[in-house]
């Protein structure tokens, strides 16, 4: 529905998910939809899923890549984790998944 409203040009949807499968959904309905560019983003926080992050920048999508900062980011995030349990198993997943991918070092 989001992304119809888009189709539309009712307003400007952002897709901020750093899940799989949404992703997935989401720019399948995008080209469902036929929509240009400009008419959505995505959006991810940084350092998290850089794998996905640099999937959907050469997909030709826009992707917002935010940076909490300042003399509150912990307090945020903090909030992000507390507001969804799941959030720290994700997070934790996050992680694995791409320390997994990560390629040895080269010995000296």
């Amino acid at each position: 529905m989001l992304l119809e409203g888009a189709a539309r040009g009712t307003f400007l949807p952002a897709i901020a998910s750093h899940d799989p499968m949404m992703l997935a959904h989401a720019q399948a309905e995008t080209s469902r939809l036929k929509l240009a560019k400009n008419q959505y983003e995505f959006q991810m926080i940084y350092g998290i899923r850089r794998d996905l992050q640099q999937e959907v920048h050469a997909a030709g999508h826009t992707l917002q890549v935010y940076v909490p900062f300042g003399t509150d980011w912990c307090p945020y995030f903090m909030r992000r984790l507390s507001e969804r349990p799941a959030n720290c198993w994700f997070v934790l997943r996050s992680l694995l998944a791409e320390s997994s991918q990560a390629r040895p070092h080269a010995a000296w």
